[in-house]
């Protein structure tokens, strides 16, 4: 797989290159107030792409980011919950057993095997 992702990014490489190289001609840009840049194309193609590229790979990264720390505390909250700790709860209350604090009468009545 990893042969596979790296020719891949060889053959987008040269076809980039083989562009570049056929289309390295210079274009005029009128920006504002009368301000000129002579540029090549390639070099102002993949100025545009960047420009479109990074502000969204931010929001990305940052979406990213924040999902993957909020799952972390969901998880961790909830190790928490259901990890025995030396006889305390999550809240830092002892925890007693419930079938000893119980009185009998409210202790649930199984119903024996066939009975629905």
């Amino acid at each position: 797989m990893q042969f596979l992702r790296t020719v891949f990014w060889v053959v987008i490489a040269v076809l980039g290159a083989v562009f570049a190289l056929n289309n390295w001609t210079p274009v005029t840009v009128n920006l504002w107030s009368g301000l000129v840049l002579d540029t090549r194309l390639p070099v102002l193609m993949l100025a545009t792409f960047l420009l479109g590229l990074v502000p969204m790979l931010i929001v990305y990264r940052a979406t990213r980011w924040s999902m993957k720390r909020r799952l972390n505390n969901a998880n961790r909250a909830l190790t928490e919950t259901f990890t025995p700790n030396s006889g305390t709860s999550a809240s830092g209350t002892p925890v007693t057993n419930p079938s000893t604090t119980m009185p009998p009468g409210a202790m649930p009545i199984v119903p024996p095997a066939g009975v629905a």
